[in-house]
This record gives structure tokens, sequence and C-alpha cells, in this order.
């Protein structure tokens, strides 16, 4: 038997490797763009960034050091010049494909972090497999921008597995439904009509405010915003702002809200303060044709017929007073049952004896106006 050379035993101590076969090797040399291993075998194997991850951003320093052990996939035996091809990325697509079929089958809960924020809806990875959650999919309200997703860790199921094709499907708006549902079903099992809680505006309309009670929407309508009277809701709130409100009503799953607190209604102690015959300061707040209307705090107002405003003839209130104008004049009539109040200037200048004449002689004017419905029929024209 014939003596073997060195080269013959040396190579015969190596392992023979193919092409597919997964192996095990040790880091002898990391660069940014590619690891060097040496995989047991005459030529070490190369490792570029392409075959270790889809992320294009990695630096292979911070990922690996000499010494470090892992496993890869020979690509290719022989490049042409002698050096082993490896791949790390698609040992890990295989052993995620197999990671995302468990999930699926088990209805499993996953999360990532969103890598891509695309025209129709997101992406994020896996294992190294790309999952793609279309826009439909992301939440359960629609969202024209998902930019705000880019980066954020969000959880999802899987709704759609097909290796062959390489299409992976996630769905969260199925969990975002059901947290929703159930956080809904806490809320409304912890309130009560009559309540104060603590909300976030959510969204404002020409009609209300949207506030997110922790679980549920809440309308804050415009009529409840203030005692006093709200131009536009936009000119009040704005998304984003906390406030705590009253829970005036519970019809389903509908909650009506108020920022009407009793504490604060003006017409609490109104019958002292402006009771007949108290004279009054109060900012002319608009006008029509038979009077103006007199703020005398926010949320009290008070009629001031035309036919008071001057011991002489005024033809409409627009001839002698403009909005804003401050105004001192009597009360002539308190009805707290209806909250209305009518003023007079006129009865200021009224001899003592013959004022309560003149306040008779003119009331059948001043009480034939029904302000709520003036004020109703000023809403419909605004």
């Amino acid at each position: 038997m014939s003596e073997l050379t060195f080269e013959q035993m040396l190579e015969g101590s190596l392992k023979t490797i193919h092409a597919g076969e997964v192996v095990e090797g040790t880091v002898i040399d990391v660069k940014p763009e590619e690891i060097i291993l040496n995989i047991g075998y005459k030529s070490d194997g190369i490792l570029t960034k392409n075959e270790y991850t889809n992320d294009s951003g990695v630096d292979l320093t911070t990922v690996a050091k000499v010494g470090d052990t892992m496993e890869v996939k020979i690509l290719k035996v022989n490049d042409g010049e002698g050096q082993v091809l490896l791949t790390y990325k698609r040992l890990a697509a295989d052993r995620g494909n197999k990671r995302i079929e468990e999930a699926f089958n088990n209805k499993e809960v996953l999360k990532a972090t969103v890598t891509q924020v695309l025209d129709g809806g997101l992406s994020v990875t896996v294992d190294e497999v790309r999952i793609f959650i279309p826009a439909s999919l992301v939440s359960d309200t629609y969202e024209k921008d998902l930019s705000k997703y880019a980066g954020q860790e969000i959880e999802f199921v899987i709704s759609e597995y097909n290796p062959k094709r390489r299409r992976y499907i996630g769905d969260r708006r199925q969990l975002v439904a059901a947290k929703k549902a159930e956080l809904q079903k806490e809320l409304f099992a912890k309130i009560a009509e009559g309540d104060v809680v603590e909300g976030t505006v959510k969204n404002v309309t020409d009609f209300g405010a949207f506030i997110d009670l922790g679980g549920a929407d809440g309308l804050l309508h415009i009529s409840e915003m203030s005692w006093g009277r709200v131009e536009h809701p936009k000119k009040v709130f704005k998304v984003g702002d906390t406030l705590n409100v009253l829970i005036k009503e519970i019809s389903g799953n509908k909650i009506a809200l108020s920022l009407k607190f009793d504490d604060a209604n003006p017409w609490k102690d109104a019958e002292s303060k402006y009771a007949v015959g108290n004279v009054v300061t109060g900012k002319v707040a608009r006008m029509t044709d038979f009077g103006a209307f007199i703020e005398l705090e926010s949320g009290v107002d008070a009629l001031l017929h035309v036919s008071q405003i001057s011991k002489e003839h005024v033809e409409k209130p627009a001839d002698v007073l403009t909005v804003g104008e401050e105004v001192t004049a009597k009360v002539v009539d308190f009805n707290e049952a209806d909250k209305k109040i009518s003023l007079s200037i006129k009865a200021m200048f009224a001899p003592e004896p013959a004022q309560e004449e003149v306040v008779e002689e003119e009331d059948a004017d001043v009480v034939s106006v029904d302000i709520d419905a003036v004020i109703a029929a000023e809403s419909e024209e605004e």
C-alpha cells in the first residue's frame, strides 16, 4: 500500500459538501459587506450582505464577530474562484416559512416592525419572510396616510399563506376590532349617566365633537359645549384636546356628552341677579327687526324689544345699536321656567310712580315674543 501524501490526508480529513446543505461555520473574519466562515471544508465560506439579510442598511460588523458560530446553507460549492458561497437569509426564510405556516394554522398573533410603507399597505418581516398587510387590513377604519406606522412595531395574524406563490398576507384589522370591542365592553360596564369622565377629542365637525372615552366614542353636541353660545366647535376644540365631560345619556352603544355642569349653570342664581326692577349691564349679542338680544353673561341672554330701546320711536334696533355695544337696562320681566328675561332702557327714564304703567302698556309687546322660537329660527337660517 502506497503512503498517502499530506495533501491527500488533509483532504480526506475534510468533509464533503453540496449545494443546499445546511452547515455550521465559525466566523474567522467580518467586513461591513461580508462574513468569512470556516465550515470545515478545504475552502472557507463567503457570506455576503445580500445573502445575510434583505435589509440593505445593515453593517455586518454589527451583527457578527470573530469566533461566533452560525448555521448557513451552501448556495454554491465553487463560485468559479474556488470559494464556497453561503446564504443565511434563505435558511432563515425556510425556517420562517415553517414559522409562518404554524402561525397561520394556529391563528397566532405575530409581532413585527414595519419595514416599508407602500401605496397599498405595509410590509413587515418575520424571520426573513416578507409579509404584506393591505391598507384595508391595517385598521378597522380607513386610514389614508399610513406613514405613521413606519418603524412601528405592530401585531397581526396571518390571513393568507401561500408559499408556492410566496404570498403571505397579514391582518391587523381584526385584532384592532377585537380590542375595541373588549374595551367597549369594559367601558360600558363601569360608566353610567351622570358620571364625569376624561376623554380625548378625536374628531371635530360642524355639529359637535367626538370624544374618545377609551373604548367608545361619545358625541359632544354643539348645544352641549357651553352654557353660552358656541359659534363653531372648531373654534373651541382641536383634535387631541383632553377634557372632562359629563355623560348625559347612554342609548345602546351611543353616548351623549355635555359640558354643561350644574355647578356652572348661570341660571342657578339668576332669579336674584335678574329680578324684575334690577338694573343690569350687558353686551349686544345679535339683533333682529323686533329687538336686540343682550348677553348678560355667558349662557344668559335677554330680549330688549325695539319698543323698549328708547323713549323716542326706533324703527329697528340696528339704527341705534351695534353688536358688541354695552348697554344698561332695567329688567321688566323674568321667567325662570322658560329662561326668558325682558329688558327696557325706556323704563330707566320713566318716573317711578308711572314706571309700572309704562311697563304694563308695553308688556304685551315684550312678552308676546317667543325668544326660544326666535333663536331656533335664527339657527335654521345659519
